[in-house]
């Protein structure tokens, strides 16, 4: 799980962003805080960035998929 240490900093969104799920070798859609559906750990990704490929995060029961869903996304300054 995400950890931060100052509310001010993060807003609630209902973005369908945050119900959609990435597998391995797609790219980035949206940059942020990325949790594997298979094991719950997490990366950050950068949108246009491929997500890491199954050499670079694996799991010990390979029948766990490995899908990335989006749980914290970084807002665009304009």
């Amino acid at each position: 799980m995400a950890l931060y240490s100052d509310p001010t900093r993060l807003k609630q969104s209902s973005s369908t962003e945050f119900n959609k799920v990435h597998v391995l070798g797609r790219m980035v859609p949206h940059s942020g805080i990325y949790e594997c559906s298979g094991c719950g750990d997490e990366i950050a990704a950068n949108r246009g960035d491929p997500f890491p490929p199954q050499n670079t995060h694996q799991h010990p029961n390979r029948n766990l998929p490995v899908a990335w869903k989006l749980i914290v996304a970084t807002e665009k300054v304009s």
